[in-house]
């Protein structure tokens, strides 16, 4: 029996990717005001330090050392953040789908948690090999704000998906 969702085939266990990179993007939206807000309430670092880290993915080591404002900085920082956001949203939804994680609201967010962890660690233990300007952001804070996209990500995927009634 083929199940039809908006005109595509829905076959249960596969991931909605547009719900799933609408929710990272989202995800990424809500964890880029969480490190403004957290810069400028921190005195030691400037408002702009986070994106030019950020930027240095895709612009190199010399620009992530920067701390002032600089606009090519700031929209290749946004859209490295955004861009980034959205392909960890769609590896989420590759592992919620077909296991379910997205069954109910306590296991969608505890499995979003888990997934601002393994990010987290991911980023600012594992990409620091080739990035080694993010290890100056770890910790505690840190962690809490991916655990927040995580969670972001998660409960906006499962509000979003689309499945047949």
């Amino acid at each position: 029996m083929d199940m039809h969702l908006h005109g595509r085939q829905w076959i249960p266990g596969s991931p909605d990717w547009a719900a799933a990179a609408i929710g990272g993007f989202i995800a990424g939206a809500v964890l880029m005001v969480i490190e403004l807000l957290w810069s400028a309430g921190n005195s030691a670092s400037s408002t702009w330090t986070a994106s030019h880290m950020v930027a240095g993915i895709a612009m190199g080591a010399d620009v992530a050392g920067g701390t002032g404002f600089d606009v090519v900085v700031v929209a290749v920082a946004l859209v490295t953040h955004y861009v980034l956001g959205i392909v960890f949203g769609l590896i989420l939804a590759a592992f919620m789908a077909p296991f379910h994680l997205d069954a109910s609201i306590g296991m969608t967010l505890a499995t979003g948690a888990v997934a601002g962890v393994l990010l987290y660690l991911f980023n600012f233990h594992g990409m620091t090999l080739f990035f080694p300007w993010f290890a100056a952001m770890r910790g505690g804070s840190t962690l809490l704000a991916h655990m927040i996209f995580g969670i972001v990500a998660a409960w906006m995927y499962l509000q979003l998906e689309r499945r047949p009634h």
